[in-house]
C-alpha cells in the first residue's frame, strides 16, 4: 500500500543499495549532470594522478577525502532514488496476472490482460480483478481499491457520472460492470505510478535549473579565484623571508571547500524527496515542476460536486403537512423509495429506517407496481394494488411544480404550507421533493448536496497561508451561495460552464498568480490542464486524472493543505540549505586561507599580517586544509536526513522565512565550521595524521 510506503531513511536494505549506487554514480557521463560535483570529481582524479607522481601521506588523505565528498554527495540522491525505487517495487506487487472476461458483441472470451487493448470492452462480477484501467460504460458495482488507497472501506464505482473511473488491480466486491478499456498495456495507472516514483521520468524544475546555473557560476567565480592564487603565491613567496607551502592538492583542497559543494550534492535528493513525501500522503505528481508549485500558489479553484460536498444529494428532513403526522409522512416516505435505486432514493430509506426506526413492510399480500421517474412527469413511486387489480395506494414523490399540477388534476388542492416550506428549502440551497398519496400532499422530503465533514476548518487553514479559495458550480446562485457559506470558501461562480473555469484560470494567471484547481469530472479536464497545479480525484473520471498533474489517490480535497505545505516545504528546504552552503564557505575560507598564508611576509621566524585572521588558531597549514576537507565531505553526511525529510514548515510570510534562514541556517553555516573544523583539527594533530 502506498500509505505504509514512508519507511526509514537508514534500513540496512537501503543503505547497501545506496551504498552500491553510489559508485556507480562515479560515472564521468552522470557526475556531469551536476556541474559543482563534477568539479570535486576531476579535481578528486587529478590529485590521484598527482599522488602517483609524488607519493605522500598528506596527499594520500585529500584523494581519499575528495573521493568521499563525491560519493557522500552520490550517496545522497541514492538514497533518495532508493526509497522511490524500493516503493515501485512493492507497486509492482500490485501487477498480477489476471484473465480478462472480452467482450466480442454479446459474447465473452477470456484473454490475458496484457493482450487488452484501448477501447476494448470487458465484463466484471464481483469477487473479479480489474485487468487493466478503464472506465465503467454500464452498471454499478461496490469496487476494493484498497490496494492502491490502502483504504479497506469499498467505493461506488457507476456509469455516466464523474465516478465511473475503475484502477486495474482493484477488485469488483458486488454486481455487474461493463468496462471500457482506457489505456494500452503498459502505460496504466500502476504502470506509470512506477515510472514515476522510480524518478524515470524527473526532469529538473526551473527553479532548480535557476539555482544549478547560480551554483555553476558561483563555482566558476571559485576556479578562477583558485587558479589566481598560485601566481600571487609564486611573487609574494620571492618577498617573503618565511617559506610557504602550496602545492596543487592543496589548491584542489581550496577549491573544493570553497564553491557550494553542500548544496550542490544534496540538490537532486531535496528534489527527489519533495515527490516522495507527497507519494506517502497519497498523492502521485507527475513533474517536480507541481510540487514546487504548490508551495508558490495564490488561487484554489474548487469543483463542488464530489470535491467540497459528497457528490449525491441526500435526505436530510421531512416536513409534514398539517394534519398528517410525522411518522405516517415516514411511512409513505418509506414506501415511495422502495424501488429507487439512486443514491437520493437510498437516502431517503435510510433517513426513515435511523431517524424513526422503520424497518421495510410485508407487502407480500399486493401487487407493487413500480412507477419510474422520467423527464415527463418528473416524478417516481409506486402503486400498491389489491389482488383484483384495484389501486390500494399510488404514492408519488417529486419535483414540487410537477406534484402541484399532479395534484391538481386531481382536484385536490395544493397546502399553503408546503408552497412556503418548498420555497424556503429551495432559498437555503437545497432541493424539495414533495410526497403524495392518492393525489393528496402528505409532506416535503429535503435533498440536501452534502459537505464534506472538516472542509470548513482546512479552507481557514488556507486562508492563513495566503491562498484565497473559490467554489466553482453549475448549480443556481442561491444554492451556490448557501454551499459557499457552510464550506467557508472565499468566493465562488455559479452557474459556470466548463469554458468559465477555464477561463478563471487564465484570467488568474494573467494577474500574474498561480492556480492551483481540483477536480474530478471530465468537465473539470480543461481547467485541470490550465492550472499551475492540477489535483485531479482518485475517483474521478479517467481524462480528469489524465489531464491533471497530481492525482490524490484519498480523493480528498482537503489533501491540497498538505500538497502545499510539501510544496512550501521543498521550497524552503532548498533555500535553508543554499544559505547553509553559502554561509559555511565563508567560514572554510577564513579557515584555510589564513592558515596556509600565516607565514607570509614573516621575517624573523614570526607569522606574517594574514595569521591574525587564524582565529581558529589551526595548527598547521596541511592540518587546516586536511580538517576542511574532511568536515566538507562529512556535512554532506550530515545533512541527509534535513534534505529527505526536509524542515519544518509554518504558515509565515516570506520576510519570516527569509530571516528565519538568516538567523538558523546562515548563522548556523558560519558557526558550525568553526567549530567543526577545530574539532577535527584537534584530532588530526592528536593522532599526528599530519
Amino acid at each position: 500500500m502506498i500509505r505504509n510506503r514512508n519507511s526509514s531513511f537508514f534500513e540496512n536494505a537501503l543503505l547497501m543499495e545506496a551504498f552500491k549506487s553510489s559508485f556507480v554514480k562515479l560515472d564521468p557521463r552522470i557526475q556531469l549532470k551536476n556541474p559543482v560535483m563534477f568539479v570535486v570529481f576531476v579535481g578528486a582524479i587529478f590529485s590521484t594522478i598527482l599522488l602517483i607522481t609524488n607519493f605522500s601521506g598528506f596527499n594520500l588523505q585529500i584523494v581519499i577525502w575528495l573521493f568521499f565528498t563525491s560519493l557522500f554527495a552520490n550517496f545522497a540522491e541514492a538514497i533518495a532514488e532508493g526509497r522511490g525505487k524500493a516503493q515501485a517495487d512493492s507497486l509492482r506487487k500490485l501487477k498480477t496476472t489476471v484473465i480478462a472476461r472480452k467482450m466480442i458483441g454479446t459474447s465473452e472470451t477470456s484473454v490475458i490482460a496484457s493482450e487488452l487493448k484501448k477501447g476494448d470492452i470487458v465484463v466484471c462480477e464481483a469477487n473479479d480483478i480489474i485487468p487493466i484501467d478503464g472506465e465503467i460504460i454500464e452498471g454499478i458495482a461496490t469496487v476494493d481499491e484498497s490496494v492502491i488507497t490502502g483504504e479497506s472501506a469499498p467505493v461506488i464505482r457507476e456509469s455516466g457520472g464523474d465516478r465511473s473511473a475503475v484502477t486495474g488491480g482493484t477488485m469488483v466486491l458486488s454486481d455487474r460492470i461493463l468496462i471500457k478499456v482506457t489505456c494500452e498495456p503498459g502505460d496504466s495507472f500502476i504502470d506509470r505510478m512506477i515510472a514515476l516514483v522510480e524518478g524515470a521520468k524527473r526532469q529538473k524544475t526551473p527553479n532548480e535549473i535557476a539555482l544549478t546555473i547560480l551554483l555553476s557560476g558561483l563555482t566558476i567565480i571559485f576556479v578562477l579565484a583558485t587558479v589566481t592564487l598560485y601566481p600571487y603565491y609564486s611573487y609574494s613567496i620571492s618577498q617573503s623571508a618565511t617559506k610557504v607551502s602550496l602545492t596543487l592538492p592543496i589548491l584542489i583542497s581550496l577549491l573544493v571547500c570553497l564553491i557550494p559543494t553542500t548544496i550542490g550534492g544534496l540538490l537532486s535528493a531535496i528534489g527527489i524527496s519533495g515527490m516522495d513525501r507527497l507519494l506517502a500522503r497519497n498523492v502521485i505528481a507527475k513533474s517536480g515542476r507541481s510540487v514546487e508549485a504548490a508551495g508558490d500558489i495564490d488561487v484554489l479553484l474548487l469543483d463542488k460536486t464530489g470535491t467540497i460536498t459528497f457528490g449525491n444529494r441526500m435526505a436530510t428532513e421531512i416536513i409534514a403537512a398539517n394534519g398528517v403526522a410525522e411518522l405516517y409522512l415516514a411511512e409513505i416516505t418509506q414506501m415511495s423509495s422502495l424501488s429507487d435505486d439512486t443514491p437520493e432514493g437510498r437516502s431517503i430509506v435510510a433517513l426513515v429506517k435511523d431517524k424513526y426506526n422503520l424497518r421495510g413492510r410485508d407487502l407480500s399480500g399486493f401487487h407493487i407496481e413500480s412507477v419510474p421517474f422520467t423527464a415527463q412527469t418528473r416524478m417516481s413511486g409506486i402503486d400498491i394494488r389489491e389482488k383484483d387489480g384495484n389501486v390500494l395506494k399510488s404514492i408519488r414523490k417529486g419535483a414540487a411544480d410537477s406534484v402541484k399540477k399532479y395534484v391538481e388534476a386531481g382536484g385536490n388542492a395544493y397546502p399553503d404550507e408546503i408552497e412556503q416550506a418548498v420555497f424556503r428549502i429551495s432559498n437555503e440551497g437545497s432541493t424539495p421533493l414533495v410526497v403524495t398519496e392518492n393525489e393528496k400532499v402528505l409532506g416535503v422530503i429535503r435533498l440536501k448536496d452534502v459537505v464534506k465533514g472538516g472542509i470548513k476548518e482546512r479552507f481557514a487553514q488556507l486562508r492563513k497561508m495566503g491562498i484565497k479559495t473559490v467554489m466553482v458550480t453549475g448549480d443556481n446562485p442561491l444554492t451556490a451561495a448557501s454551499i459557499a457559506a457552510e464550506a467557508g470558501v472565499d468566493d465562488f461562480i455559479a452557474e459556470a460552464k466548463p469554458e468559465d473555469k477555464l477561463q478563471l484560470i487564465r484570467n488568474e494567471q494573467a494577474d500574474g498568480k498561480l492556480v492551483a484547481m481540483i477536480g474530478d469530472g471530465t468537465n473539470d479536464a480543461p481547467a485541470l490542464a490550465q492550472a499551475n497545479v492540477g489535483v485531479a480525484m482518485n475517483t474521478g473520471t479517467q481524462a480528469a486524472r489524465e489531464a491533471g498533474n497530481m492525482v490524490d489517490l484519498d480523493s480528498n480535497p482537503t489533501k491540497l493543505i498538505e500538497i502545499v505545505e510539501i510544496g512550501k516545504q521543498l521550497l524552503m528546504t532548498r533555500g535553508a540549505l543554499t544559505t547553509f552552503s553559502i554561509a559555511n564557505d565563508v567560514a572554510k575560507y577564513f579557515a584555510i586561507i589564513p592558515a596556509i598564508f600565516a607565514g607570509l611576509y614573516g621575517f624573523g621566524g614570526m607569522n606574517g599580517p594574514l595569521s591574525k585572521l587564524n582565529i581558529m588558531q589551526l595548527q598547521s597549514p596541511e592540518s587546516a586544509v586536511l580538517s576542511s576537507i574532511i568536515f566538507n565531505a562529512l556535512i554532506i553526511i550530515a545533512l541527509i536526513p534535513l534534505a529527505l525529510k526536509g524542515i519544518s514548515y509554518k504558515p509565515s510570510g516570506a520576510t519570516q522565512i527569509l530571516r528565519r534562514n538568516i538567523l538558523i541556517y546562515g548563522v548556523g553555516g558560519l558557526i558550525i565550521p568553526f567549530a567543526g573544523i577545530k574539532a577535527i583539527d584537534l584530532i588530526i594533530n592528536l593522532l599526528h595524521l599530519v
